[in-house]
């Protein structure tokens, strides 16, 4: 997976409990790339977020460092300064200035980056940066995750032929709100500042903000991308801007529909199609009602098609509705209709398709035209267990 102008690398710090790669850089060669960047909504930040808010509002910068193992957040001045000495040690050895790096960070809450480890691992970090190098990146942030997620995509603006690269890592304290969740992406389309940003915006929406796991709202979620310009087209104009959010949109919908997948323990991957609703907000606030109840998400575990749980859900999130209009389905197998059950054979057929690894959960409201989905997992003995354990 390459994309022209970028290189990447990855090495182990020591950073983790664990051994194994959790230091990633991602690199531009070019001096004239720009760039964007969403952020966690929560208002506890870790001190990479609130570095790299100042630092991106220039719209320009050259490289990513991302560390595993240490979130560097409730950590205080000392974090910031930890933070912002890690790309000065980076931008000196690679030769940019600071303010081009941006900086990231996942894994354990109330502890210093310690940034003599980064300082110590930098050489061999550059040395080995590598056109072909995104696997490794994407493995080096990895942290509950049991898999590195990247997507690719290509597409053509003006006659020219682009690429987009996307990496992410996430599986626990997952609903980001933005804008632990990182997603990195670079792309060698040539793109002003603010069309990069609208695009960005966008593409989030509709995807990373669409998605939970336990709907906890990290305090280090965060979302940049880096374009270089290497494609060598002219102006995009609204065809081209179209085309690009088209490929943005693409890419971060795999990597976010890859999260909910992998989520800490999970084992069902459940999409939940929210209809009727009065308007966009109501749906959505409905579906992440539905998406987040501990009770839904454990009788997905048990292929339970226990609809009374996703109808006390719908009726505590605040939501306009009226009980006796509410239809229920799991895939095509309706549970409810008029707000009443169908009964045990249809809860039989609808448990069997329950026992799929994905399956799709549809409620309409019918109080108007809204809808939206949320995609969700379900929660399992061993997702108690991953956090019950995270820091022993």
């Amino acid at each position: 997976m390459m994309v022209q102008g970028f290189r990447f690398s990855a090495v182990s710090a020591g950073l983790r409990k664990k051994a194994g790669l959790d230091l990633a850089l991602i690199l531009s060669d070019q001096d004239t790339t720009t760039a964007a960047g969403m952020f966690t909504t929560n208002r506890v930040k870790a001190a990479p977020v609130r570095l790299d808010q100042e630092r991106i509002r220039t719209g320009a910068a050259r490289a990513i460092i991302a560390n595993a193992g240490n979130a560097n957040a409730c950590s205080g001045r000392e974090g910031l300064d930890a933070a912002r000495r890690s790309a000065e040690l980076l931008a000196a050895t690679v030769g940019v200035k600071p303010e081009e790096v941006l900086v990231a960070s996942t894994g354990v809450i109330g502890q210093v980056l310690p940034v003599a480890r980064i300082e110590n691992a930098l050489p061999e970090l550059v040395e080995g940066l590598d056109p072909r190098g995104a696997p490794k990146a994407a493995e080096a942030i990895m942290t509950t995750d049991s898999f590195p997620k990247l997507s690719r995509f290509t597409g053509e603006v003006g006659g020219k032929p682009f690429t987009i690269l996307g990496m992410a890592k996430g599986a626990g304290m997952i609903m980001p709100d933005m804008a632990t969740m990182l997603c990195f992406v670079v792309t060698d389309l040539r793109i002003e500042t603010l069309a990069l940003r609208s695009a960005l915006r966008a593409a989030v929406q509709k995807t990373f903000n669409r998605i939970t796991v336990d709907g906890d709202t990290s305090t280090n979620d965060t979302v940049l991308v880096l374009a270089n310009g290497l494609a060598g087209n002219g102006s995009l104009g609204e065809s081209g801007e179209l085309a690009f959010r088209a490929g943005l949109t693409e890419v971060l919908g795999e990597l976010s529909e890859m999260i909910v997948r992998d989520g800490e323990g999970a084992s069902k991957l459940v999409h939940i199609h929210l209809k009727g609703a009065v308007d966009e907000g109501q749906a959505i606030l409905a579906a992440k009602t539905v998406a987040n109840s501990p009770l839904v998400k454990t009788a997905f575990y048990g292929q339970d098609p226990n609809w009374g749980r996703i109808m006390a859900a719908l009726g505590r999130s605040g939501v306009i509705m009226q009980e006796e209009r509410v239809d229920i389905w799991i895939d095509d197998v309706q549970i409810v209709a008029a707000g009443l059950g169908l009964g045990v054979e249809a809860e039989a057929r609808a448990a069997e398709r329950m026992h799929e690894a994905v399956f799709d959960v549809t409620v309409d409201l019918h109080m108007g035209r809204a809808e939206e989905r949320v995609s969700t997992c379900d929660f399992t003995h061993k997702y108690v267990s991953i956090n019950a354990d995270y820091r022993t």
